[in-house]
């Protein structure tokens, strides 16, 4: 079959045959220098290279979007996919005790007839901040709140103590929350038990079982999105 039967020319054929080797040439080099440049830097991510090319692409007038760059170097397994800094902020496994769940099925109608507390960590551009967060989860008004450098217990303790200062009166409080540390120390549910704050936590460290504090604590998340929470009124 000749090229003219399929329905090109056969200078068109040829045109586009060069015009492929020229693009698989311009490729292969980009590939030699983003391997000659991981020699030194071999973890760096392909924005940054990319960024780095920019004068050997002018060079060689080779025009390379970011987005195909990626995909040349995914194509090609040289495409580093990043970890996610995340901070682990439940410690469960420590000598002091683990109280029950006390809020399965609970209704709530009321504000301060449940507390719910949690962790969260805020990426810095050098390690992280930990906020910690008391909500109400009558009215998700967050009563108590603490940014601290470290997961110290200082920083749970003194949102607990802006929540108690802000809200004098309740009866038949629940303070809920994780398993960990902070919130299982003596200086914690002293400071609970003192206020006569009934103490419970999650049963098996599930985040689905702290539902509320969990939600709060994606919402306020720098670079996330804000989503709706709908709940059946007064029930938690």
């Amino acid at each position: 079959m000749t090229v003219r039967r399929c329905g090109v020319s056969r200078q068109a054929w040829y045109e586009k045959q060069k015009r492929s080797q020229k693009a698989d040439l311009k490729s292969a080099m980009v590939l030699a220098e983003v391997r000659r440049l991981r020699l030194d830097l071999p973890s760096v991510g392909a924005e940054i290279l990319h960024h780095q090319l920019t004068d050997f692409r002018q060079q060689h007038g080779i025009k390379l979007g970011r987005d195909k760059f990626a995909k040349l170097l995914r194509d090609n397994g040289l495409l580093i996919r990043r970890r996610t800094r995340r901070a682990k902020t439940t410690w469960s496994n420590h000598p002091f005790r683990k109280y029950p769940n006390l809020v399965k099925g609970k209704k709530v109608d009321a504000p301060n007839q449940l507390w719910v507390s949690d962790i969260t960590y805020l990426p810095l551009p050098r390690g992280f901040a930990y906020l910690s967060l008391i909500t109400d989860a009558y009215s998700r008004k967050i009563v108590g709140w603490k940014l601290h450098p470290t997961l110290e217990m200082e920083g749970p303790l003194s949102a607990l103590k802006m929540a108690l200062k802000a809200n004098k009166t309740w009866q038949h409080l629940i303070h809920h929350s994780d398993r960990g540390v902070q919130y299982c120390c003596h200086a914690y549910t002293g400071l609970l038990r003192k206020n006569k704050i009934a103490i419970s936590m999650t049963e098996q460290g599930d985040p689905y079982e702290n539902a509320l504090a969990e939600r709060v604590n994606r919402t306020i998340k720098p670079g996330r999105r804000c989503g709706g929470y709908v709940a059946e009124p007064g029930l938690y």
